[in-house]
């Protein structure tokens, strides 16, 4: 183990000295959290090497120094933070969050001289004056990594790594200035959209079954069956990480809205023919780096995609998604567990609830969804309770993506993108996911979120302005059932 420790540690030091450093240390950090992360053969800072630290983080915090000398002593920081345990990454963070702040007083005189000009010559060298006072040295220093050619890179990796840290609290500071900073820098301006298909690299196609988030991607043969000609991905990049995927969607062309997921990714099914396709179905997004957390692209990406799918195939009337609701399930557990609201179901549905032992209700109630089959063969239950179960299942995801609301914004995170995007939710589909993730999260249940290009703006604004939330005739029909269903008090 030491031989091998001391191997590693030489191609790290090696690694470091070049451009390609990044992709080493990506491979052997994986996916782990960044607390949990030790690289092979690295050891603890010394007070030596702390005091080298400080003194070059008080170096680069100054507003006045040489293009040279900020960019070797920027690359001396880097090489330290990628080459310290997860320990010292963490201390080293902190170094940078709790100094290196505003400067308060400098802020106020700012201020105050704001206030008090009176020329319109004079308001505007003191804006100036107060966005200066602003920006904080911490600000300053994180900026030039931007003078590197993996800095940006490194800023970002670094910001996944303060996320998952336990000591998130403390870092809060440095946190906001890089996603200041990231948000800056990955402005949808600078994007570049990029179709990714079974002839790219096998890196990135590695890159895409690691990263994608929604629906597992189980084999070669399952991502290829993503990617065959009635199918599109597509990816954002950016100039400064042209080998890192930042997000990336799936999009199926097919003849109508699709209702089960297991169904559109079944590699049995036959391809369709392009040219008769008439929608386009949005089936996964996913965030590929853990850094850009909050930095918007995901509205950007849509919309670029729906531009690049409407001139490449002019058949295509329909733009919809077919979309996981990941936080019902945990909202409907806290629902059940409400002995006021229990009693307001009708007697079938308190029946089907009704827990045994220390089984909860929620629990009972999931298992008679997932066996449903089996549950009316046995007698369990009947198919009329199964219709009712049904209805009141859509009515409540229904009220929970429309209803339930954190101020004027969704509870459900999904809900809250699409309608951010100016969609409307169009169908809530019953046994849309029967895997166990979705059967997990969701009861089975997915939805569709409708782009209809002519009303996203309206839509949009109406969403931003007063909370408003689209949707289609049948899903108000869901809602309205799902009030004749419930007893009133």
């Amino acid at each position: 183990m030491g031989n091998s420790n001391t191997m590693v540690g030489n191609v790290l030091a090696n690694a470091a000295r070049g451009a390609g450093f990044m992709r080493i240390w990506r491979r052997l950090v994986g996916g782990r959290s960044g607390s949990d992360v030790q690289l092979a053969g690295l050891q603890a800072f010394d007070n030596k090497q702390w005091a080298l630290v400080d003194k070059l983080l008080q170096e680069a915090a100054s507003p006045i120094d040489s293009e040279t000398r900020m960019r070797a002593r920027v690359r001396q920081l880097l090489d330290m933070y990628l080459h310290a345990n997860g320990d010292d990454r963490v201390l080293f963070m902190q170094r940078l969050a709790s100094g290196f702040g505003v400067d308060g007083a400098a802020l106020e005189d700012a201020i105050v001289a704001y206030q008090e000009a009176q020329e319109p010559s004079d308001q505007l060298l003191a804006q100036a004056r107060m966005a200066d006072a602003l920006e904080s040295p911490r600000l300053r220093i994180l900026k030039q990594f931007n003078l590197l050619p993996n800095g940006i890179e490194s800023l970002v990796f670094m910001r996944a790594e303060l996320l998952q840290s336990a000591q998130k609290e403390s870092l809060a500071p440095l946190e906001q200035d890089l996603l200041r900073l990231l948000t800056l820098w990955f402005d949808a301006g600078f994007l570049e959209l990029q179709r990714l298909s079974w002839n790219s690299s096998a890196a990135l196609l590695e890159k895409l079954i690691r990263y994608e988030a929604v629906h597992e991607i189980k084999s070669w043969d399952d991502l290829r069956n993503r990617l065959d000609s009635d199918r599109r991905c597509y990816a954002f990049f950016h100039g400064r990480m042209p080998d890192e995927p930042l997000i990336f969607v799936e999009v199926a062309l097919v003849s109508q809205l699709a209702s089960n997921v297991q169904m559109l990714l079944d590699e049995a099914q036959p391809t369709h023919d392009t040219a008769q396709a008439t929608t386009a179905i949005f089936y996964s997004i996913s965030n590929a780096q853990p850094g850009l957390r909050g930095v918007s692209m995901g509205e950007f990406l849509i919309k670029r995609v729906v531009a690049q799918l409407s001139q490449e195939f002019p058949n295509l009337k329909t733009f919809a998604t077919l979309s996981p609701v990941p936080g019902f399930a945990k909202w409907l557990h806290t629902r059940l567990a409400d002995d006021d609201y229990v009693a307001q179901l009708p007697l079938q549905l308190r029946y089907m609830t009704e827990g045994e032992g220390d089984e909860t209700r929620f629990e009972r109630l999931q298992t008679i969804v997932q066996a449903q089959d089996c549950a009316h063969d046995s007698g369990l239950v009947t198919k009329d309770d199964l219709l009712v179960l049904k209805q009141w299942l859509q009515g409540e995801c229904a009220h929970y993506l429309l209803n339930e609301k954190r101020r004027q914004e969704p509870l459900d995170p999904v809900a809250r993108f699409h309608f951010g995007n100016g969609a409307s939710l169009q169908q809530i589909n019953w046994m849309g996911d029967t895997s166990p993730k979705g059967m997990r999260e969701s009861l089975g249940l997915m939805v569709n979120y409708l782009y209809q290009l002519d009303a996203i703006d309206e839509q949009y604004h109406a969403f931003a302005k007063e909370g408003r939330l689209a949707r289609s005739p049948e899903v108000k029909k869901m809602l309205t059932t799902r009030e004749t269903l419930l007893v009133k008090p």
